[in-house]
């Protein structure tokens, strides 16, 4: 492979002040779960919006919203295993993977208290989620195009607006109650 006969990766102490700009800038991420069970699916899911924090040199979180299913909260309940990834789309090519233990936060909880008053408040808030980071890496990225983003899409909060707080309830108890491996999600 190219990248790796020519560019090293490098591992990282911690979250510096110039790896957290270089995160907090990038308009996506992308979270990757898996159950304990062989025979259990991996998930992969895309992230996006303003609902990131770094909140320390081996901590970060985010805001996470309702969606159609529930692997990363089921798998994190289970293993707390999980890895999140940036990649630039930019001219200079870096992809960074932080390899961490996730924890899953509620209403109520005082990290979910202190994450969620950082960002714009959603309509489709249902967790947060916060992960002690183990490893930080980077690579070269080069085999990633670049693209341009053109925007965020409000299909997300103007949904979640439309059902209102009791149809978002409805919602997360039909959808998000167990994992597609028959993992609990939320209650």
């Amino acid at each position: 492979m190219v990248c790796s006969l020519l560019a090293m990766g490098k591992v990282f102490d911690e979250i510096d002040a110039s790896l957290q700009a270089w995160i907090e800038d990038q308009p996506m991420w992308f979270v990757a779960t898996a159950p304990l069970a062989g025979d259990g699916h991996v998930n992969v899911s895309p992230r996006g919006h303003d609902c990131l924090s770094v909140l320390g040199p081996k901590r970060v979180a985010w805001v996470d919203y309702t969606g159609s299913g529930i692997e990363t909260i089921a798998h994190l309940r289970e293993n707390g295993r999980i890895c999140l990834m940036w990649n630039s789309f930019g001219r200079r090519p870096r992809i960074v993977r932080l390899h961490g233990v996730g924890t899953v936060w509620l209403p109520g909880d005082s990290v979910f208290e202190e994450v969620v008053a950082l960002h714009p408040q959603h309509p489709s808030t249902r967790a947060v989620v916060s992960v002690a980071v183990t490893r930080i890496s980077d690579s070269c990225g080069w085999g990633v195009p670049v693209m341009d983003v053109v925007d965020e899409r409000d299909i997300l909060r103007v949904t979640a607006e439309k059902k209102g707080a009791s149809g978002m309830n409805a919602y997360r108890s039909e959808k998000n109650a167990v994992s597609i491996d028959g993992l609990p999600g939320l209650e």
